[in-house]
């Protein structure tokens, strides 16, 4: 018998969508409900990274509060209820329960007292005995494999709220696949603040390679790939074993920040330019490698030369995808304290920016055509209900984006399977392709 509805909100990263997982799987008494206005529990997983976040996590859950029946419970969780823990509590007493990034697994307990905040002194990373709901997905799941951060960013506020690294052992990520796996899940995205690092606070020095080598011999995995390396714990071996792993794609999500030396220096990101185009480079001569990354624009002393620089590496690189953030100034950063540059300037480096990776995304999808790929089924286009949408499997899920397929060689359609597609155009900024076969 149902509790009643549940209405849970997850905000920021996948990261953060674990977490949400997590707490479904306590819950699964609950009746999941797309309406928060008929729900008895309302939960908002809050993101704190950087001020837009921030701005979208309180729009939320004032924005639910207005609409909510009476005698509902209104919980906020998450980074920025644990990053302002004492400010929240004081300024929004339309929320019923706060609670942190320690406390995901007794959601259940803390929604039974119907009022209240607890905060754990440790942060909660999700293991093999999480039970957590995969949502989004019959087939491809997120695997966090660490909390924390060792770095020291001068931008970031993260390691302020979620402390030093702290890995789970290679063995319970493998008891968490092998389970997923029994449920029908083949495609795995292995997750962390810093991807490199997993395993040295556990004294591995080579943590990672030590985890793909492990995922690789479970019978069942099809599909698997890496998020987020860092550039100063990424070494040649780990770019090698993933370019020869025949189940994780040549898929490198690095987030480089920046490339100016002075720049990256302000920033302590402890790589400078020439080490860090080494790595690039060094992934670039992979077969079929595909090399997204994110960049910080306006980060303080960030001048006109440095900025110039960043745009004539864009330009020249090429890399397949590019996220792009303004510079949100943290307190609790070593950066807060620096002299900001104009909102107005940030702006039109953005735009600059902006056009330089629209040209270099296309440049990348245009290099697909007439390619023959692997592809996963996701379901009916966004686009035309005649046309299907498709992710290739070297492409992250909802992060990369799709091929649409207007051919479907009258193949038996099934949502979820992978198939070879044969790209045949391009309209736009989305790929066009043709199915050749189930496989």
């Amino acid at each position: 018998m149902s509790n009643g509805k549940l209405h849970l909100v997850s905000l920021g990263c996948n990261k953060n969508l674990v977490d949400s997982e997590v707490m479904l799987g306590r819950l699964r008494d609950y009746e999941i409900s797309d309406d928060a206005s008929i729900s008895d529990v309302i939960i908002v997983n809050t993101c704190g990274f950087i001020n837009s976040a921030k701005e979208e996590s309180i729009n939320t859950i004032l924005s639910l509060h207005d609409i909510r029946k009476d005698n509902s419970i209104l919980v906020v969780s998450g980074c920025l209820s644990e990053r302002y823990r004492e400010e929240l509590q004081k300024e929004l007493p339309e929320v019923d329960i706060f609670t942190g990034v320690g406390d995901y697994q007794q959601i259940d307990r803390l929604i039974a007292k119907k009022r209240g905040a607890t905060f754990s002194p440790e942060v909660y990373l999700a293991n093999e005995n999480s039970n957590r709901v995969i949502t989004g997905s019959l087939t491809h799941a997120y695997i966090k494999i660490s909390e924390g951060c060792n770095q020291n960013c001068s931008f970031c506020a993260i390691p302020t709220f979620k402390g030093r690294l702290h890995s789970r052992t290679v063995q319970s990520i493998v008891k968490e696949v092998k389970a997923l796996v029994e449920k029908g899940y083949y495609e795995f995205s292995f997750i962390s603040q810093d991807s490199s690092s997993f395993g040295r606070d556990l004294g591995l020095k080579d943590g990672l390679i030590d985890m793909i080598e492990a995922v690789e011999k479970i019978k069942g995995v099809r599909v698997a790939r890496i998020l987020y390396l860092y550039p100063s714990t990424t070494s040649f071996n780990l770019i090698d074993t993933i370019a020869k792993s025949k189940v994780f794609q040549t898929y490198y999500d690095m987030p480089i920040q920046h490339i100016d030396d002075e720049v990256l220096k302000i920033m302590k990101r402890g790589f400078g330019e020439r080490k860090t185009i080494e790595l690039l480079d060094r992934m670039k001569t992979k077969d079929n490698s595909f090399i997204r990354t994110s960049i910080i624009v306006g980060h303080p002393e960030e001048n006109s030369r440095a900025f110039n620089r960043l745009c004539q590496f864009l330009e020249e690189f090429k890399f397949d995808r590019v996220n792009i953030f303004e510079y949100s100034s943290e307190e609790s950063t070593l950066a807060y304290s620096m002299q900001p540059i104009s909102q107005e300037v940030i702006e039109k480096r953005v735009a600059i920016l902006e056009e330089i990776v629209r040209k270099t995304t296309i440049d990348s999808l245009n290099k697909m055509l007439g390619k023959t790929v692997d592809v996963i089924l996701e379901g009916e286009s966004d686009e035309h209900e005649y046309l299907l949408s498709a992710r290739p499997t070297l492409w992250a899920k909802d992060i990369d984006g799709d091929i649409l397929i207007n051919d479907t060689s009258d193949l038996p359609i099934n949502f979820g399977s992978i198939y070879r597609v044969k790209i045949t155009d391009i309209a736009g900024d989305r790929l066009l392709g043709t199915l050749i076969s189930t496989i």
